[in-house]
């Protein structure tokens, strides 16, 4: 098995630290992939980080690492709450997928309360801040070593 984690992050991902900082903090993407490599690191584990705003890109790269990864941690943003898509393919990963999302989608507006690509995840973490890609990466390390 491949020691690769793949973290896929949707759409408006790539402007965090700009858009809605008392949401989402002033953490960047880019801190996000740099606490995602060194926390993968203390597993023996390597990270592959994507950001799109696109739906077909997502899940192209969920396809590609649908076999044989560690591991899928998708934050898909509003794609969360509107693709079939996404859902239909994590549906055919042969791998854990860990939804992550930096808010606690519960305490936002009605229509997040509802993910459609929940259904496809192993677990999902909401509202730990950009922390909750660290802990995804953790409980991913965890599954792998036979110990949750």
């Amino acid at each position: 098995m491949d020691n690769t984690v793949l973290v896929l992050n949707g759409p408006n991902l790539n402007l965090l630290g700009k858009r809605q900082p008392e949401i989402y903090g002033r953490a960047t993407l880019h801190d996000v992939e740099d606490l995602c490599r060194v926390t993968a690191a203390e597993f023996g584990l390597s990270v592959e980080c994507r950001q799109s705003n696109a739906e077909h890109v997502l899940i192209d790269a969920i396809h590609e690492f649908r076999v044989g990864c560690a591991g899928i941690v998708i934050n898909a943003g509003a794609y969360t709450h509107t693709s079939v898509a996404i859902l239909d393919a994590l549906n055919a990963c042969e791998v854990p997928v860990i939804q992550c999302h930096i808010s606690n989608v519960h305490r936002r507006e009605e229509f997040r309360h509802h993910s459609y690509i929940s259904k496809a995840a192993t677990a999902v973490m909401a509202g730990f801040g950009i922390q909750g890609y660290a802990l995804a990466i953790r409980h991913l390390a965890h599954l792998r070593a036979g110990k949750a």
